[in-house]
């Protein structure tokens, strides 16, 4: 009986593995995407962009990217102050705090959209005061926005407190002992040396603003031209067998997705590259 080859071996085992990845992507990653864009142009370029240019069609990509320019910052502010404090500081509640920042991994999107419509809907807890004030949440943009922002702040907070812990405290506190404050050191020594973990959390967090359905779809009412996001109208087209307009509003987000991902690539090979020569 004779011995089997371990280089061989090795080699057909890495030769099945990366067969196996290319066709995991192309059956669930390439044909999807593929597919949306054909089915978009069904019927030519002139069809697709009457749909997106339908004032519905409009409003939606109108919100989906005001929602993102509002819950991105926010979700940005939060993850450098949490990170900051977490990765920086011992305090009392830091285990309780890193644990909130997981719960809308663990939440249904859904379920934390409904919490929203309790909180402000019109039979909630705050309804009939906000309804006295003559203000609305729900069913509204700022609900849309409330949706968004808790289903994306772990995104950023979430990329930077591993980081933040592998850098440890020695820089900024030799800033400090050579008489830099606090914004001082944040801002030219803290900020600095987290630019591509923040960039890079907030590519992911912007990401899953503008693609974000289950939350927003329980906020928002659905309102044609008012209350719709990109996501939102996609479903709405496609339940009304308007296949063609479904499929090129799809397109616009699957197209935002591969420039996150060419985005996702470029920071990696940066972040690497800088590293690289760093310890060159």
């Amino acid at each position: 009986m004779g011995r089997i080859n371990p280089i061989t071996e090795r080699r057909g085992l890495r030769a099945g593995l990366i067969a196996a990845s290319l066709l995991y992507i192309l059956l669930f990653l390439v044909l999807p995407v593929v597919t949306v864009f054909t089915e978009a142009l069904g019927k030519g370029f002139g069809g697709y962009f009457t749909a997106i240019n339908d004032p519905a069609a409009r409003s939606a990509i109108k919100l989906t990217l005001l929602t993102a320019a509002i819950a991105v910052p926010f979700n940005m502010a939060f993850g450098i102050a949490a990170s900051w404090a977490i990765a920086k500081f011992e305090f009392r509640g830091k285990s309780v705090l890193i644990t909130l920042i997981d719960l809308p991994f663990s939440v249904s999107p859904v379920i934390s959209g409904l919490i929203y419509v309790l909180l402000f809907g019109a039979q909630g807890i705050l309804g009939p005061w906000l309804a006295e004030h003559d203000i609305q949440i729900v069913f509204a943009v700022p609900g849309i926005v409330l949706a968004t922002i808790f289903v994306t702040f772990p995104f950023v907070a979430r990329e930077l407190i591993p980081l933040m812990q592998e850098q440890g405290t020695e820089e900024e506190e030799a800033a400090r002992s050579l008489g830099a404050d606090g914004w001082q050191t944040f801002w030219r020594v803290t900020l600095p040396n987290i630019r591509w973990g923040l960039l890079y959390g907030v590519l992911l967090c912007n990401a899953r603003a503008m693609g974000e359905f289950g939350a927003v779809s329980v906020v928002s009412g659905k309102i044609r031209g008012l209350t719709n996001t990109m996501p939102l109208h996609v479903e709405i087209l496609y339940n009304e067998y308007n296949i063609v307009a479904a499929f090129a509003v799809a397109s616009l987000l699957a197209f935002l997705a591969l420039v996150t991902l060419v985005a996702k690539g470029v920071l990696e090979w940066a972040y690497g590259h800088e590293l690289g020569g760093a310890r060159a």
